[in-house]
């Protein structure tokens, strides 16, 4: 599976309360479970007006379905080319 980065606009999105993040969580999470094919939510960041998604699945459309069904933004989708790190320097 690919890895993706998800940039997705709402405004607000920090001051959200979690009981809201949970509700977002759980819709993501049915979500998946229902599209019947090979995906794996990571893990998402939220700051300012934007959450920062990874996810993992075999294409980009499968992305923007997650969204459609989930009632998501999915402004910016990309594949991540490569992970570096502090020890990719080698030092």
């Amino acid at each position: 599976m690919a890895t993706f980065l998800i940039e997705r606009n709402i405004p607000g999105a920090s001051d959200l309360t979690p009981e809201q993040l949970a509700q977002i969580a759980a819709t993501s999470n049915d979500v998946v479970c229902d599209l019947g094919v090979p995906y794996t939510w990571r893990h998402s960041y939220v700051a300012g007006d934007k959450f920062y998604c990874v996810h993992e699945t075999d294409d980009v459309e499968t992305v923007r379905e997650h969204a459609r069904r989930g009632g998501f933004p999915a402004d910016v989708v990309v594949e991540v080319a490569a992970t570096i790190g502090p020890g990719t320097a080698g030092t």
